[in-house]
């Protein structure tokens, strides 16, 4: 008979919760759990496929280990046993840094990729750490890290209590959103306008997203962090800006207004190909709303001013008085997160504390830009990289110039994988290990409730039970810390008891903890969990801001040093305008939140606990070195300069962006059946004028050229799109030998990537340019 098993998708960062329909092993169907305390039913195609993804039959199901130059179906014992003679002789011959770290999307989607890539890099001793970040969001990092002291401070709209809502380079109808978890992101929108609240869209594209603004601005690609610039010098010059008590916590706002006087509306207006009275009436619009909320993603983040235009966003938030404020933008408390310490001053945030051996590229967050894998492992000398872990990532499609990494990934002495697909990557490795299928893993969003528009906690186990050889993702990371560190054969479980051991030793050490002075081995024996990361999250939760700790009184989550109380978080209690939902979005209220958080009442909670809206966080969060939001930070103040020469700079006939496809995810989800065809296509798409201009055909060839090659990809004549620019889509490119994916390899599409040599980066943070750059299009008869 069938049966049902509730799990939370870990197919993008809305994280709704699903029920599961099981026959024997297998998921033949999933639908949105109604009872969920977050998405409330909500579902998208991607979750509802969620029973092809776990099914592929091109899912590796057994390690493989690289024999007389191809790959082998091997067993665990083999696969392991390879990287403990290559790894750790490789470390100790040439030195932690010939060892490369790869880490893709996916790991933010699981609990091992979250719980475990910090202690592999503990254990490697490297610097040599490249991320999907520098592909997508690190400008915001950086300029979080910037203004508030912590890369991973960053606000998110309060999307059920705003008044006045500014998307720029958003597409959430079709990206679920992003760095804003949000189940059912297009019912908020409607809501939003439903209550009178109005949506205003910044995007060169007349998206699904935009089809539902009230306003739909579309200046050139590239052009935000100057549109950003100027709406925040109509604030200033017009004196509209209200910061109200935000003002006690911010310096630099004098020396603001020196900085941005060249950015008038009239000087911006040629580069962002808008008039200067639709920059001036967006200011003011912005200014009068009762609450407003700023919000940019990965169209203003992955282009030449980037940070910039991310850091705008929050000066823009900050000047209105809505940063940290109900029906603004503000600072999710996830139940993971530290808990609150009294307010003062920090370390600060610091970039360039080293830099990249080829091309010198300063270190941001710790990570080095994706861009620069590739020469630092095929230029030789001191510190080359010569072995590589990479763990659900696919650089050759989603870095630029796959063809030369694909190259460089040839020449290394050693590569391991952690992956389920034979990619374009992986087909490289040495070792690839395959984890489970999702319905075979625990899942809990340690990332994503960081960027949750309501503070809650829920925690998948296990659907189905491991298959037989198969091993848990958990454990397969677990035992790659272990080979690389010269242990292998010792209990898996030995690294979760160090990591469970080191932290209780700083919380016992620390004064401001409640746990300052206890018996760290008294507290692990404690924890609740079947193994070892069910009890590190049994501990994360326990020290967390709801949490238990350990029967000493819970720290109260809120505002200011420890906060306000968690006990009455309804939206009642919150100033501000009251939520006006659709019913899959939520109750307006659920009643009281609980403390004395862990595991065992969360296992308790199947469909989850709501820990109530999110509340004003500042000054507690900020860790600058005043102390206070530092709005003109040193090197933004540097980068300026930059972006003013911009305004004199002949804009490119014709730019790239990139696009969006609600049954896609980068490039992991091409190979499910039910998720392609239709809309999912990677086509180029042209304004109509523009291809008549470029003597361009719809459904036949074009070639089109940039700086790292050209493609021939078909044309499709749409007039969603402003003249000047054209789209592609990102993570296309599935026609190399070697890989085992049958269906995306069916339709391979054009790797849009493969467009760019990697030389174009913003500067701050080491981030590709993979939007607004020049091409040139010419028809093949």
């Amino acid at each position: 008979m069938p049966r049902t098993a509730l799990r939370i998708c870990p197919l993008c960062e809305a994280t709704c919760g699903l029920t599961l329909t099981i026959e024997g092993t297998t998921v033949t169907g999933a639908r949105g759990d109604r009872d969920d305390v977050f998405s409330r039913g909500f579902i998208c195609p991607k979750g509802a496929a969620l029973g092809g993804v776990d099914a592929d039959p091109d899912r590796l199901r057994t390690p493989l280990v690289r024999r007389d130059g191809r790959l082998h179906e091997a067993t665990w014992e083999e696969a392991y046993q390879a990287i403990a003679d290559a790894v750790p002789a490789l470390v100790s011959a040439y030195g932690p840094q010939s060892v490369g770290v790869v880490l893709g999307n996916p790991n933010v989607h699981t609990m091992a990729g979250q719980l475990y890539p910090p202690l592999l890099l503990k254990a490697l001793g490297t610097r040599n750490l490249f991320t999907a970040s520098t592909l997508d969001q690190m400008p915001k990092h950086v300029s979080s890290g910037l203004l508030f002291g912590d890369p991973f401070a960053i606000p998110v709209p309060d999307l059920d209590r705003t008044d006045f809502l500014l998307l720029l380079g958003a597409n959430p109808v079709e990206s679920n959103g992003s760095l804003c978890t949000a189940p059912d992101f297009p019912g908020r929108l409607k809501a939003l306008r439903a209550r009178g609240g109005t949506l205003v869209v910044v995007d060169p594209r007349r998206t699904r997203t935009a089809k539902l603004a009230d306003r739909h601005l579309a200046p050139r690609p590239g052009s935000d962090a100057l549109l950003l610039a100027a709406l925040a010098h109509t604030l200033l010059a017009e004196e509209l800006t209200d910061p109200g008590v935000l003002a006690e916590h911010t310096q630099g706002i004098g020396e603001l207004a020196e900085a941005l006087g060249s950015f008038t509306p009239e000087a911006v207006a040629p580069a962002c190909d808008l008039t200067a009275e639709e920059i001036r009436d967006l200011a003011r619009d912005l200014a009068s709303a009762p609450t407003a909320a700023v919000y940019g993603r990965i169209g203003s983040c992955t282009v030449e001013y980037g940070t910039l235009a991310s850091w705008l966003v929050d000066v823009l938030n900050i000047l209105t008085g809505n940063l940290d404020r109900p029906g603004g933008a503000l600072f999710p408390l996830s139940a993971t997160d530290r808990a609150p310490r009294p307010a003062g001053p920090g370390k600060g945030f610091s970039l360039g504390r080293w830099h990249s051996r080829v091309s010198g590229h300063p270190e941001a967050k710790a990570e080095l830009p994706m861009a620069a894998l590739a020469e630092e492992i095929e230029t030789p000398g001191e510190g080359r990289i010569r072995a590589l872990v990479s763990i659900a990532a696919n650089p050759v499609l989603s870095a630029p110039d796959g063809r030369r990494l694909d190259a460089a990934l040839a020449g290394l002495d050693f590569m391991v994988s952690i992956d389920p697909y034979l990619n374009e990557t992986s087909r490289h490795a040495h070792v690839v290990l395959p984890p489970a299928p999702p319905s075979q893993s625990a899942h809990f969003d340690f990332s994503f409730n960081t960027f949750a528009i309501r503070n809650q906690v829920r925690y998948s186990p296990p659907a189905v039970p491991l298959e037989d050889g198969r091993m848990d993702e958990c454990e397969i990371h677990a035992r790659l810390v272990l080979a690389v560190s010269g242990m292998h054969g010792t209990d898996p479980v030995a690294v979760d008891d160090l990591a469970i051991g080191a932290t209780l030793a700083r919380e016992c050490a620390d004064p401001d903890s409640p746990l300052h002075g206890q018996d760290p081995a008294r507290l692990a024996g404690l924890l609740a969990g079947a193994g070892g990361p069910e009890r590190r999250l049994d501990l994360m939760l326990r020290l967390g801001p709801y949490g238990d700790r350990f029967g000493e009184a819970p720290a109260l989550p809120g505002s200011g040093a420890t906060g306000t109380s968690a006990a009455t978080p309804d939206d009642a209690a919150v100033p501000g305008p009251a939520p006006a939902t659709p019913a899959s979005v939520g109750p307006a209220s659920v009643g009281p939140a609980p403390v004395g958080l862990g595991l065992e009442q969360l296992r308790a909670h199947p469909h989850g606990i709501d820990l109530g809206p999110l509340r004003p966080r500042l000054p507690g969060l900020l860790k600058t070195r005043s102390g206070r939001i530092e709005l003109l930070p040193d090197p933004i103040a540097a980068e300026l300069p930059r972006l003013r020469r911009a305004l004199a700079e002949r804009p490119a006939a014709l730019v790239l962006v990139g696009r969006r496809h609600l049954r896609s995810n980068n490039s992991w989800l091409h190979n499910v059946p039910a998720l392609a065809g239709g809309s999912n296509r990677c086509t180029l798409q042209a304004h109509p004028d523009d291809a008549a201009r470029l003597g361009l055909t719809d459904g036949h060839l074009a070639r089109i050229t940039a700086d790292g090659g050209s493609l021939e990809v078909p044309v499709e004549v749409t007039d969603t799109l402003r003249t000047g620019v054209v789209s592609l889509p990102h993570g296309w490119g599935h026609d190399r030998p070697g890989t085992r994916l049958s269906v995306a390899a069916a339709v391979p599409g054009a790797n849009v990537n493969q467009l760019l040599d990697g030389s174009r980066l913003d500067p701050l943070s080491g981030t590709a340019v993979l939007n607004g750059f020049p091409v040139e299009l010419t028809p093949i008869p």
